[in-house]
């Protein structure tokens, strides 16, 4: 089998974006800036309430979105996710295949998972996650043939949140560790660093080689108050640590060494998809010649392309040539 970059799995979720008055939230009672899990009926009567908005839909999910931009940079991947069969279910597969990505499952009996993305003026995304199909992923659906032809493995931390999902993930970190893979996991979100600490802990001191989170759950992660210690406190114990710090870059950690990566000063319209797009444009580096840094450059960018823009795919694509200019620095 041909050599694979990164093998992403994750909650497979047709994301559904549209822009909102912050009136919107409150007459829905939801809670801005934060993912809520929602049932299918729940889901549906928000939608119905949208009616007449504009909406854009494409393939996502955590590590869906990463595993897209990893595509859209030139990396070769390939991705596992439970969809239903359907109609939201076939798109979110042609969405995948149409980029060159390798996704072959067989279609759950239930829905396809969908994620309501509101975002408000201030550019803050409120999600709606209706979990469908997504969460019938088990340990069956992982091929030891993709784990063994990647250069990482890369899980997001929802997937611990259920029984199957948790299995799966776990399937296929052990799988990668058997085959001499490199494993790359997200924290995924704040709520799941505070419900499952201890566990996300075991993790980076045990088969995570790459470790992707943000300031707010670094800290929750770490009980520390300042970035670079709670970068260090978790490079103790994995090997490699990207954390982001919003507008003000992010801080790499690698053999023991601190990275700092400026940030890029845009005007943020969405922040949807903003880490997924750092990690993937991380890891397209570190498996595509560039070091540590000259990635976390190009992640950085990504980024700041992401949220100064609707949604979680790039409009304005990198060109080879810009891409190179990356690795040309020093």
């Amino acid at each position: 089998m041909a050599a694979i970059d990164v093998f992403g799995v994750g909650n497979a979720l047709v994301d559904i974006q549209t822009q909102v008055a912050d009136q919107v939230l409150t007459d829905l009672g939801i809670e801005k800036g934060i993912m809520t899990l929602v049932d299918e009926e729940q889901q549906a009567g928000v939608l119905g309430k949208l009616d007449g908005s504009p909406l854009h839909r494409c393939a996502g999910g955590s590590a869906a979105n990463t595993i897209v931009a990893l595509a859209e940079l030139g990396a070769s991947t390939a991705y596992v996710g439970k969809v239903g069969n359907d109609e939201i279910g076939a798109f979110f597969l042609n969405d995948m295949r149409d980029l060159g990505i390798g996704i072959d499952v067989t279609p759950a009996a239930s829905s396809t998972g969908t994620c309501a993305v509101l975002i408000t003026g201030d550019a803050q995304r409120t999600m709606l996650t209706h979990l469908g199909a997504s969460a019938t992923l088990t340990e069956e659906d992982i091929d030891p043939a993709l784990i063994e032809s990647a250069k990482y493995v890369y899980i997001e931390g929802y997937l611990l949140t259920g029984e199957t999902t948790k299995a799966a993930a776990y399937r296929a970190m052990d799988l990668a560790k058997q085959a001499g893979v490199k494993v790359a996991l997200t924290a995924s979100d704040p709520f799941l660093v505070n419900m499952i600490r201890d566990e996300i802990w075991d993790l980076v001191q045990g088969p995570v080689d790459l470790f992707f989170c943000n300031e707010e759950e670094a800290k929750s992660l770490t009980n520390e108050t300042d970035p670079i210690q709670c970068a260090a406190k978790i490079h103790k114990h994995a090997e490699n640590v990207a954390l982001t710090l919003g507008n003000k870059g992010s801080l790499i950690m690698h053999g023991g060494e601190a990275y700092p990566v400026e940030g890029v000063d845009v005007k943020a319209i969405d922040t949807t998809g903003a880490g997924d797009m750092y990690a993937g444009a991380l890891m397209y580096g570190i498996t595509n010649g560039m070091g540590w840094q000259q990635a976390g450059h190009l992640a950085s960018h990504a980024a700041a392309r992401i949220v100064s823009q609707m949604g979680a795919r790039l409009e304005r694509k990198f060109t080879p040539e810009e891409v190179a200019e990356f690795a040309e620095m020093s």
